[in-house]
C-alpha cells in the first residue's frame, strides 16, 4: 500500500476523533483548572491536590478501563443492524459500571488511611484527606457517565459527551472560582472547594448527556425503558470479560503514573507539585492519543462485525499514523518550552512562596524533557489498545501492560528516582522505559493478530 491509502482516511478519523479528544481533554481541563488555582494557593495545597487525586486516578482507570467494554460491543451490533444486542450491551454495561461506581468510592473510603502510612509529607496529607471525601463522591457520576459516553461512541455518536463535557467544564470553572477563593459571598473553602466544583460539574455532566440521548432518533430507544434489574447472565460474563482486562490495562499504565506521585512525595513536597504539573500538562496531550484510540475501536469494531479484515488493518495504520504525528508535535512544544509552561501554575508574586515555586518550575521543566520523549511511546501504545480492544482481544494485552510498566517501568522508576540518583527526573526515564515497551509488543501483538485473521479468511 502506498502512503495515500493511509492518508485518505484522516479526515474521517479526525471527524471521530476530535469530539472525544475534546471530551477527554475535558475532564484533564477540570483538573488543569483544579491545579492552576489551587497553585495560587501554595505548594502545600498542590501537593494535596496531587495525593488526593492519585487515589482518583487509581479508582477512576478501573471505572473508566472497564467501561470501554460497551464501545466494541455496541460498535459491532451498530454495523451488523441488531439493535436488540446492541440495547442488552448499553444496559448491561450501564448497570455494571453504576454498581463498579459506588464500589469505588467506598473503596477509597476505606483507603484514607493509607496516606498516613506512605511516609508523604504531613501536612500534605491533612490537606488531601478532606478534599479526597468530596472527589470519592464525584466516582459514581463519572463511572455511569463513563457508561453513556462509552454507548455513544460505539454509535458513532461521538459529539454528545464532548457537549456534555464542556458544560461539566464551564460549571467546574465557575464553582471553583467562587468556592477556592470565597467570591460573590460564598465562604472560602480552599481546596475543598475545587472538590465541591467537581463533583457538582460531573453529575451535572451524566444528566445532560441522557437528555442529549434521549432526544436523538437514533439513541433513544437504547437510552429509555431501560428494564434495568432484568439482567442476562451471558451478557453480564461477556461484558466481564471484556471489561475486567481493559481494567486492569488502564490500572497497570495509570498506576505507575501514580506510584511517581507517591515516589516524589518521598522526595518533599516541592517535588511532589513539580511532578503534578508534569503529569497535568502530559495528561493532556494524552487525551489527544485517547481520542484516536476510541476511533481506533470503533472503526476496527466495525469492520470486525463486517469481517473485512484487509479493510480493518488499513484503517489501523491510518489511525496509528495520525497519533504519531501529533504525538512528535506534542514532543516538539514540550521541549521547546520545557522552561516556560511550568510558569502558569504557580505566583511568582507570592513572595513568601518564592523559593518553593522557583524550585517547582525548575524540577518541572527537567520532567518536560523526558514527557517530550514518550509523547511517542505513549501514543502508540494507547491506540494499539484501542485497536486490539476493537477485536475483543483483552487478555494477552493485559499481560504485555503488567510486564511493560510494573516488571520494566517500575523497578527503573524506583531505583533511578532515589535522591542519590536521578530524583525525579529518574522517576520519569522509568515511565519512558515502560511506556517504549507496551508500545513495540502491543504493535508487535496487533500486527501478528490481524495477519492471522487476514490468512484464515482468505
Amino acid at each position: 500500500m502506498v502512503l495515500k491509502d493511509y492518508t485518505k482516511e484522516f479526515k474521517y478519523n479526525w471527524k471521530l476523533s476530535a469530539p472525544v479528544m475534546l471530551g477527554m481533554l475535558g475532564h484533564t481541563f477540570v483538573q488543569f483548572i483544579d491545579n492552576i488555582m489551587v497553585g495560587q494557593l501554595g505548594t502545600a495545597e498542590l501537593a494535596a491536590v496531587s495525593l488526593g487525586n492519585s487515589f482518583m486516578f487509581i479508582a477512576m482507570s478501573l471505572g473508566i478501563g472497564f467501561s470501554t467494554a460497551i464501545t466494541p460491543l455496541i460498535a459491532e451490533a451498530d454495523s451488523a443492524n441488531n439493535f436488540s444486542s446492541g440495547k442488552s450491551a448499553f444496559k448491561h454495561g450501564l448497570f455494571l459500571c453504576t454498581v463498579l461506581g459506588i464500589s469505588l468510592f467506598l473503596m477509597l473510603l476505606f483507603a484514607k488511611p493509607l496516606m498516613y502510612l506512605m511516609k508523604q509529607p504531613i501536612e500534605v496529607v491533612e490537606l488531601a484527606i478532606p478534599y479526597l471525601d468530596l472527589v470519592a463522591v464525584s466516582l459514581i457520576p463519572l463511572i455511569i457517565f463513563q457508561a453513556f459516553k462509552q454507548f455513544s461512541d460505539g454509535l458513532s455518536m461521538t459529539r454528545y459527551p464532548m457537549y456534555a463535557t464542556i458544560l461539566a467544564n464551564l460549571v467546574n470553572v465557575f464553582l471553583n472560582y467562587v468556592l477556592i477563593f470565597g467570591k460573590f459571598g460564598f465562604p472560602e473553602l480552599g481546596i475543598v472547594g475545587a472538590a465541591y466544583g467537581t463533583l457538582a460539574s460531573r453529575v451535572i455532566m451524566v444528566v445532560y448527556l441522557w437528555w442529549l440521548l434521549k432526544g436523538k432518533e437514533k439513541s433513544k430507544e437504547y437510552v429509555t425503558n431501560i428494564k434495568f434489574f432484568t439482567l442476562n447472565k451471558l451478557m453480564l460474563k461477556k461484558l466481564m470479560n471484556l471489561g475486567s482486562p481493559s481494567a486492569m490495562q488502564m490500572f497497570f499504565e495509570v498506576a505507575i503514573f501514580t506510584a511517581a506521585i507517591w515516589l516524589s512525595g518521598l522526595l518533599g513536597k516541592n517535588p511532589q507539585a513539580a511532578n503534578q504539573i508534569a503529569l497535568n500538562l502530559s495528561s493532556m496531550t494524552f487525551m489527544v492519543a485517547m481520542g484516536l484510540s476510541v476511533t481506533s475501536m470503533i472503526r476496527v469494531g466495525n469492520q470486525k462485525g463486517l469481517k473485512n479484515y484487509l479493510e480493518l488493518r488499513r484503517i489501523a495504520f491510518s489511525i496509528f499514523l495520525l497519533g504519531t504525528i501529533f504525538a512528535v508535535f506534542f514532543g516538539l512544544i514540550f521541549f521547546a518550552f520545557h522552561k516556560h509552561l511550568p510558569k502558569i501554575y504557580v505566583d511568582f508574586n507570592d513572595l513568601e512562596n518564592l523559593v518553593d515555586n522557583t524550585e517547582v518550575v525548575s524540577i518541572a521543566s527537567k520532567l518536560l524533557i523526558a514527557a517530550a520523549f514518550f509523547q511517542i511511546s505513549d501514543s502508540i501504545q494507547v491506540v494499539m489498545l484501542g485497536a486490539l480492544r476493537g477485536l475483543q482481544d483483552v487478555k494477552i494485552p493485559t499481560v504485555i501492560t503488567f510486564i511493560s510498566y510494573w516488571i520494566i517501568g517500575f523497578p527503573i522508576s524506583f531505583f533511578l528516582g532515589k535522591e542519590e540518583a536521578y530524583g525525579s527526573f529518574g522517576i520519569w526515564l522509568g515511565l519512558l522505559a515502560g511506556l517504549t515497551t507496551a508500545a513495540i509488543l502491543l504493535y508487535i501483538r496487533f500486527n501478528y493478530l490481524t495477519k492471522k485473521l487476514i490468512l484464515t479468511n482468505k
